[in-house]
């Protein structure tokens, strides 16, 4: 780790904020897998588990946003104990539900969907708090690097971990530790907030209404077309890398190119938050999404498994900047009392761009041909170039304190 990384670090409050949310956030990581192999176990059908998976993904992201206006109302120290407390709990009654055969299925919905709705916003929230501990714009974007870095890595680690667990003990068993992670974690995370900024922002909130979140949509439609551009054609890449090794290999094979992607966008990631960019964040954002589509569009050229997996990692090279350049750009648009919302807002699109496009390529694998696939893949990536504005240069001095509005 270079020492620009020690420096954000070594920042007052940062390191605590940083193993805080690395706690709270490997609960997600742990959760997917260890509730889909418990539903699964638990009603003998992976059919009925992807059910139980869609209603749980699909009401944590419709809902993500409203989670992250209440601690932008109300701060991380008053609105994120009751949601980390609400999610274990109902993640303690999906591992009971799964911890045998017999549970009704209807029940196990309704647990999923309860899980959803409480899931607390942990990366968010993070970043916002970043934002407030690091003042200088390049620690700043140093910061979001390796805070996305993490979390993805964290995507990695996580569902191996459930693995270690479904195999020496049992699914639920997963659940259960993912339980206490999130509990744990985000309240170790809430504080780490100063009680100054955990005051009560009904009153901001109130002035701000439902126009500010119009407001703060339209002014960020570039790094929200950018991440759900994103999730989009990573979401249909998968997918297809799936189908690609077994025509090529064995299913299994695909861990290679998933492999190759993690890594590539860890070593963007960092190199974004290590080199000191001249170029203004909106600019820098069309630049790596026009990369990244170019990258993906040239999977449709790649003759087997191995030249998949070189071309997985060179878009990996750009997956962690886009998205935390995106994050950087919303963080700069957004007022101060609609930083967490923000955040949710980019992770929203992002997750909705995935689900979309994994439904719809599914379909397109049946009737289209495989290399045509994967050149479509690259499409919603750089038609979110479509949203970005005119090349403009780099303001003479970055902000440092966002202005109250």
């Amino acid at each position: 780790m270079s020492s620009s990384y020690w420096a954000v670090l070594r920042t007052p409050g940062a390191a605590r904020l940083f193993g805080a949310a690395l706690i709270g956030r490997l609960s997600y990581g742990t959760v997917s897998l260890s509730l889909l192999l418990a539903v699964a176990g638990t009603t003998g059908s992976y059919a009925r588990a992807g059910w139980v998976m869609a209603v749980f993904s699909t009401v944590s992201v419709l809902l993500s946003p409203a989670r992250a206006g209440l601690v932008d109302r109300y701060g991380p120290r008053r609105a994120l104990p009751p949601m980390a407390a609400g999610y274990a709990l109902t993640l303690v009654g999906l591992a009971a539900a799964t911890w045998s055969s017999g549970t009704p299925y209807p029940v196990l919905l309704v647990l999923a969907a309860a899980a959803g709705g409480c899931a607390p916003p942990l990366g968010p929230v993070t970043r916002a708090q970043w934002s407030r501990l690091v003042t200088d714009p390049e620690l700043r974007r140093r910061a979001y690097s390796l805070d996305t870095v993490a979390e993805e890595l964290l995507y990695v680690t996580g569902p191996l971990l459930a693995g270690v667990l479904a195999a020496a003990a049992r699914p639920a068993a997963g659940v259960l530790l993912s339980a206490v992670l999130v509990l744990g974690g985000t309240i170790a995370l809430a504080v780490t907030v100063p009680r100054e900024a955990a005051v009560d922002r009904a009153d901001t909130a109130e002035q701000g209404g439902s126009s500010s979140t119009r407001g703060l949509l339209v002014r960020a439609r570039q790094p929200l077309a950018a991440a759900a551009g994103v999730g989009a054609g990573l979401g249909a890449f998968a997918l297809l890398a799936v189908v690609f090794a077994g025509r090529h290999g064995r299913d299994a094979d695909v861990a290679w190119v998933e492999a190759a992607l993690a890594a590539g966008s860890a070593i963007g990631g960092l190199a974004l938050g290590a080199v000191n960019w001249r170029a203004a964040a909106g600019n820098r954002l069309a630049v790596l999404t026009a990369v990244l589509g170019a990258a993906l569009a040239l999977a449709a050229l790649a003759p087997n498994l191995p030249v998949l997996a070189v071309v997985a990692a060179v878009a990996g090279l750009a997956v962690a900047p886009t998205l935390t350049t995106a994050y950087l750009l919303t963080d700069e648009i957004a007022l101060p009392e609609q930083r967490t919302r923000a955040g949710a807002w980019v992770n929203t699109a992002f997750n909705a761009g995935g689900s979309a496009s994994t439904a719809l390529v599914g379909l397109l694998t049946e009737h289209v041909p495989l290399s045509v696939c994967l050149l479509l893949a690259a499409a919603p990536v750089l038609a979110a170039l479509a949203a970005a504005p005119t090349w403009r240069p780099r303001p003479a001095h970055d902000r440092t304190v966002p202005a109250k509005g």
